[in-house]
C-alpha cells in the first residue's frame, strides 16, 4: 500500500506540474495577463488557499503556532525564483518545450545533489541518465526548431530553482501542507515587489485572473502539497527522474488545448528522455 500510495501521489503531482505549464502558456499566449502579474497572482492565491486548508484541518493551535514561526528562507527564495522565471520564460516558449527544458534542469540539479549525498547509479542507470541528457541537448541545439535562447535560459534557471526547492521539500515531508503554505506565504510579498518593478506593463483580464488563480490555488498550492507528501518515499535521483515525464504530458496538452505542434525535434527529445527515465527507474540505487 505505501508503494501504491507513492505512485498515486507522484502521478497526481506530475499532472499538476504539466497543468501549470499549460495554464501559464495559455494565459500569456492570449495576452490575458503579463508574466509578472501571473507570478504574483499565482503565489498570492496559492498562499490564501493553503493557509485556509491549514486553518480548517484538525491541528492543535500550538502546532499551528510552531509551524507559522519556522522559516526556510532558501526554500522561499527558490520558490519565488522558480515562479518568476517560469512565467517570463513562457512568453516565448511552447508548453512542451518549456517543460522539457525546465525538468531537464531539475534533473541535473537533483541528481547532482543525490550523488553528493551518497546515492549511486548502477551502470544501466548511468546509460539512462546519458540518454535523457542527450535528449535535452537535442532539444536546445541551435537550429530552425530550437527554442528562443532567452526563454530557454530563463526556464533553465527556473528548473535549477525548482530542483533546490524539491530537495528542501524532502526535509519538510513530515508536514507537507504546513511547509508548502509557509513557503507560499513568505514568497508572495516577493512576487508583489516583482509586480511593482514591471507595473508599467501590468494588465490582467478576467480570463488571465482565472488562469493565474487556478495555477496558484490548484496546480501549484495543492499540487505541491501532494509532491511534498510523495517526496518522503523517493530518493533524490528518483524524484528528479520521474519529473521528466511532465514534458510529454505538457506537450500533448499543448496540442490539445493550445493548438501547438509536436515537432520531430520535440518527439526525438521526448523519446530519449522518457527512455532514460525508464532505465533509471528500473535500476537499483545503492548507497
Amino acid at each position: 500500500m505505501p508503494a501504491l500510495k507513492t505512485i498515486a501521489l507522484t502521478a497526481i503531482a506530475m499532472i499538476a506540474f504539466a497543468a501549470n505549464s499549460l495554464l501559464c502558456r495559455l494565459a500569456l499566449q492570449k495576452g490575458s495577463v503579463d508574466p509578472a502579474s501571473f507570478a504574483s497572482i499565482r503565489l498570492v492565491s496559492g498562499a490564501i488557499v493553503l493557509v485556509a486548508i491549514v486553518r480548517l484541518r484538525s491541528v492543535p493551535s500550538t502546532t499551528l503556532q510552531r509551524v507559522s514561526t519556522r522559516a526556510d528562507w532558501l526554500a522561499v527564495t527558490m520558490l519565488f525564483v522558480y515562479v518568476a522565471f517560469f512565467s517570463f520564460a513562457y512568453v516565448s516558449l511552447p508548453a512542451g518545450t518549456g517543460a522539457l527544458i525546465l525538468f531537464g534542469a531539475v534533473q541535473l540539479t537533483m541528481l547532482g545533489a543525490g550523488l553528493r549525498s551518497g546515492e549511486r547509479f548502477a551502470l544501466v542507470a548511468w546509460v539512462g541518465l546519458l540518454l535523457a541528457g542527450a535528449g535535452l541537448v537535442v532539444l536546445v541545439l541551435p537550429g530552425v526548431a530550437a527554442p528562443p535562447p532567452l526563454g530557454a535560459a530563463l526556464m533553465a534557471i527556473a528548473g535549477v530553482a525548482w530542483g533546490v526547492y524539491s530537495l528542501r521539500g524532502r526535509t519538510a515531508a513530515a508536514d507537507p501542507l504546513a511547509a508548502t503554505a509557509r513557503n507560499f506565504v513568505r514568497a508572495a510579498p516577493l512576487a508583489l515587489v516583482l509586480n511593482l518593478l514591471f507595473i508599467t506593463g501590468a494588465h490582467a483580464d478576467a480570463a488571465g485572473l482565472a488562469l493565474a488563480m487556478a495555477s496558484g490555488a490548484l496546480t501549484s498550492g495543492v499540487g505541491y502539497v501532494v509532491w511534498y507528501a510523495a517526496l518522503r518515499h523517493l530518493t533524490a535521483m528518483r524524484a528528479a527522474t520521474v519529473q521528466l515525464s511532465v514534458p510529454l504530458i505538457a506537450a500533448f496538452g499543448g496540442v490539445a488545448w493550445l493548438a501547438e505542434a509536436i515537432t520531430p525535434r520535440l518527439m526525438m527529445a521526448s523519446i530519449a528522455i522518457l527512455g532514460g527515465i525508464a532505465l533509471v527507474l528500473a535500476a537499483r540505487t545503492p548507497r
